[in-house]
């Protein structure tokens, strides 16, 4: 999942970042509000998680940017902890909202919710047929048996199974699973298509050709 960290704080900015980087995430980031509209408008992100209080333009008015055109989960996050804050961000359409200073196992946790509910999934369970991914332990296991997966391969079946019964175009997994600033070559794809194959089965991934990949619900 790629995800969009809106926030000026040079050091919280960072904390943030390397915890999602822990947990399997590809995070850009914006350190104000210009950058920030400058990456929205060319990037369909998963999350955006939002700092309130930016150098230029504020959150809110970000906020809004997102909600007139798109239904990408925000998580807004701010040092103010005033009642009329908290009801305006969710007013505009935050999904959630964190006061500084919050735990970062907190943040990842309504970072999963909040993504889960984007999808429309009420359990981070996901079953399909014999398959199972946690996406809360971010693993899978089949007939019982976890199974072994790189981190990019559980990203690839994640986004998959999220959107199980939809094909799933290669340039959407390339646009989410990969950051602007990283290259990457055509056949990477299909190298770990192969591997998830080998290891689910080899029609759990469906291939169908000039569109994309499907697993079936």
């Amino acid at each position: 999942m790629k995800i969009l960290l809106v926030e000026d704080t040079a050091a919280l900015r960072e904390t943030i970042s390397e915890a999602l980087n822990e947990e399997g995430y590809l995070v850009e980031i914006a350190a104000d509000g210009s950058e920030a509209f400058r990456k929205i408008e060319i990037t369909d992100y998963d999350a955006v998680i939002l700092d309130i209080v930016l150098p230029d333009y504020d959150g809110f008015t970000i906020l809004r940017t997102i909600r007139e055109s798109q239904q990408t989960p925000v998580i807004l996050l701010t040092a103010r902890d005033a009642i009329n804050d908290r009801v305006k961000g969710l007013d505009l359409g935050a999904d959630d909202y964190l006061t500084k200073p919050f735990d970062l196992s907190e943040l990842l946790a309504r970072l999963r919710a909040v993504t889960r509910r984007g999808y429309g999934d009420r359990s981070p369970k996901i079953e399909v047929g014999e398959v199972v991914v946690d996406t809360a332990k971010r693993n899978a296991q089949r007939n019982g048996e976890k199974i072994e997966l790189t981190t990019l391969e559980y990203s690839i079946l994640e986004t998959l199974v999220r959107q199980r019964g939809v094909v799933v175009s290669r340039a959407y997994l390339y646009d989410h699973l990969y950051t602007e600033d990283e290259n990457t070559l055509s056949n990477v794809l299909d190298v770990y298509i192969y591997r998830l194959r080998a290891k689910l089965g080899k029609d759990f991934i469906r291939t169908r050709r000039g569109y994309g990949y499907i697993i079936e619900d």
